[in-house]
């Protein structure tokens, strides 16, 4: 049993199999026999001791932060947790509902709800707290929200502290770093129109940004369409300063993601919505490429909240907590398989990838590279699928791949983070060592191998896991990493640490990795720290 952030020792429940939330709460007395045992003094036995005080016992299982499971554990385990607590707000509420809503009015995104929003919420992810704080954990969890990010987006930078200030550095021709130029920057340098505004969350497209406040209000700046933009005539528009994004306003944002013809943003309340995905319907929606209007994600993912979004080449996958679990929903367009449904063919609505049920693995993270995916499971496995070009699927081989399958070269590590690019692949595992596959261009997977080609010096593709000896040279533990993820840009790679220190490799020739090149350099093989302050 998980206890949380904080290094508290965990508590040991024996003899209690793994079950989602949503099993143990339904049925508990059927599958945990109450035990009898003998307490101290003269307290009847199977009584539990402090019966007499469950404030202090409210306090103990909220100040511990344990895990929704736990919560649920404890309620099957004991009478005493599972009765009626007699605390406000709901006095009919067991002591672990009650420590549930108390830690879920700890989030950051949960507190500036209405009490109507709030059971909204609950009804939607199954009638529990305990699944409403599972949904509100995993959401944090994967977006990093209220913690320092690098964003590595087509040929420029995004770098948010987290105090929630903004640093942009890179290509700028179309305003898309937001300090008012279209002058491209080589060092990292803070966007000062956004003083007073915290922003918790970015995502980088080609020649376009967008970040998210901890109001939920939604910034752009950029080029103004969502089509192609380096080939379309789109979005002659530029817009070089942060603008809020008005069809936006009344939708509470948590996280968006850019794909190409397309972008995604994903509601508190775990409602996705997409908007200006182009005339042919690929998602459900009859748009043109400049239309800014929201349009949600129905179909199977009306009724279902989702945690987390990530938006590839025409496609967008999408995290869904469910009282039975974690589940991967994608929706687009199907070529090289990496909609994961076993086809090829394009999915107009949201659509169950049925494959991690057959695996048993409970999906925590998604990442949607331009043409092929990944998902890393609650286990620690790593899976992934689509166009396996350059290795990038860590099979061993360049094969395409229409359904999830775990990296068996993974399997001594459990990993805990998983980013995706153009043809590259990274890994995170639980100690902080990284492990990339994939294509070698621009030196992106840090291993510094290069090979002579007639003239030229080329990096090597590599087919399976490889340890990235660079950054375990640094001695700093990585927790997360980002990288180009545009099929049309020089890749370059961050890897943020612990301690909050962000190293860059990879593509320089645009300033994008806020790093100085010398003689005449375009590219950085070895990672090297960006001077940049994320505390």
């Amino acid at each position: 049993m998980d206890a949380t952030t904080g290094g508290t020792p965990s508590v040991q429940y024996h003899n209690i199999s793994e079950q989602t939330i949503a099993s143990l709460v339904t049925s508990p007395a059927a599958i945990f026999p109450r035990q009898q045992r003998h307490c101290f003094g003269n307290e009847t036995p199977g009584e539990f001791p402090l019966s007499a005080n469950p404030s202090i016992v409210l306090h103990v299982l909220t100040g511990c932060n344990l895990d929704p499971q736990d919560l649920a554990k404890l309620e099957v385990t004991c009478s005493f947790f599972r009765q009626p607590a007699h605390f406000a707000p709901d006095y009919m509420l067991s002591l672990s509902e009650i420590a549930a809503l108390d830690m879920c009015q700890k989030r950051a995104i949960f507190k500036p709800m209405t009490d109507e929003q709030r059971l909204d919420l609950k009804e939607k992810c199954g009638g529990s707290w305990k699944l409403v704080l599972r949904f509100l954990l995993a959401g944090e969890a994967c977006s990093r929200i209220e913690k320092s990010q690098a964003i590595a987006g087509p040929g420029h930078s995004i770098v948010v502290t987290s105090k929630g200030a903004v640093y942009s550095f890179g290509s700028n021709s179309s305003g898309q770093l937001g300090h008012g130029t279209t002058e491209e920057e080589s060092r990292p340098r803070l966007i000062r129109s956004l003083q007073g505004i915290r922003i918790i969350q970015a995502a980088a497209g080609a020649n376009r940004t967008m970040l998210i406040s901890d109001t939920g209000r939604v910034y752009s700046f950029g080029k103004d369409s969502f089509g192609e933009a380096e080939y379309g005539a789109q979005g002659n528009k530029l817009v070089t300063t942060p603008q809020l994004v008005e069809s936006l306003k009344d939708i509470f944002v948590v996280q968006a993601a850019i794909g190409n013809f397309f972008t995604a943003v994903l509601s508190r309340e775990g409602v996705v919505y997409t908007f200006s995905w182009g005339n042919d319907s690929k998602l459900g929606h009859q748009t043109e490429p400049s239309d800014l209007e929201p349009h949600p994600l129905l179909g199977a993912l009306e009724n279902t909240p989702v945690v987390q979004i990530a938006a590839g080449y025409c496609y967008l996958l999408a995290l869904a907590c469910q009282p039975s679990g974690m589940s991967v929903y994608s929706v687009g367009c199907g070529l090289g398989g990496k909609l994961g449904h076993g086809t090829r063919t394009d999915e107009k609505q949201p659509r169950l990838i049925e494959q991690f049920q057959n695996l048993n693995l409970q999906p925590i993270e998604v990442a949607a590279g331009a043409w092929h995916a990944a998902v890393v499971g609650r286990d620690g496995r790593v899976c992934t699928w689509g166009w396996g070009r350059y290795g990038c699927l860590g099979h061993g081989n360049e094969d395409c791949e229409s359904v999830p399958k775990v990296v068996e070269a993974l399997s001594n590590i459990k990993a805990v983070h998983v980013a995706t690019g153009d043809y590259t692949t990274f890994v995170v595992s639980d100690d902080g060592d990284v492990y990339s596959f994939g294509c070698g261009e621009s030196s992106s997977l840090g291993h510094n191998i290069a090979v002579a080609d007639g003239q030229e010096i080329r990096q090597v593709n590599v087919l399976n896991p490889e340890l990235v000896t660079s950054l375990k040279q640094v001695n700093e533990r990585v927790v997360q990493i980002s990288l180009t993820n545009s099929i049309y840009w020089n890749a370059h790679t961050f890897a943020l640490t612990e301690s909050g220190k962000l190293y860059a490799f990879g593509a320089g020739d645009q300033g994008q990795l806020g790093v100085e090149l010398v003689d005449n350099q375009t590219e950085r093989a070895d990672p090297e720290q960006v001077e940049i302050d994320l505390s």
